[in-house]
């Protein structure tokens, strides 16, 4: 091996022992890191007219690609019909910072007057999960009124052994404020 070549191999070796070590010396003195009251807010950086980026403890399930709440469909539709119906751009309403579809006006005003009412329980999580003690993201096309509640399942099995097992729905509502506490989107 020619000299200049160990030379180049020798200084690349000795460059992959030293360069970690130099990194680990400079944190250690580094100064404390910045609060967060010194990083700019990230939804301080979103085009005006969109309603603020999600936050830890949010309530409502929201499409991460969309922001739509419950991945666009029309929370009014479900009592209405058979299948839920997908909520369209021109009939949009931000609640409490969530942005909500409906296929017709009428449903627009329905949810507007009464959004208690439409809300799917659990904030769209699906019950099973939350029953388990975690948030589990659901589909909006497996769902069950029970009563006068929404209820948003993960799959047919899970809505399917909801509506099989009773207690599952007191055991979910015991744990959802747990479950709620750790519900980071």
């Amino acid at each position: 091996m020619k000299a200049a070549t160990r030379q180049r191999w020798t200084s690349l070796a000795a460059s992959f022992v030293l360069v970690p070590l130099l990194g680990q010396a400079a944190l250690a003195s580094s100064p404390p890191a910045a609060t967060d009251a010194a990083v700019p807010a990230l939804s301080a950086t979103l085009p005006p007219g969109l309603p603020d980026l999600p936050s830890l403890g949010e309530v409502m399930q929201r499409d991460l690609s969309t922001g739509l709440a419950i991945k666009g469909f029309d929370p009014v539709s479900y009592r209405l019909g058979a299948q839920p119906l997908a909520g369209r751009a021109e009939y949009e309403l931000i609640v409490n910072g969530f942005v909500w579809r409906f296929a017709s006006q009428a449903n627009l005003e329905a949810f507007r007057d009464a959004p208690e009412i439409y809300t799917p329980a659990f904030g769209g999580f699906d019950p099973t999960g939350v029953a388990n003690g975690v948030a589990v993201e659901s589909d909006p096309r497996q769902f069950a009124v029970v009563g006068s509640r929404l209820f948003l399942f993960r799959s047919a099995d899970n809505r399917q052994r909801f509506l099989r097992e009773a207690g599952l729905l007191a055991q979910a509502e015991s744990r959802w404020k747990a479950v709620l506490r750790f519900v980071a989107r």
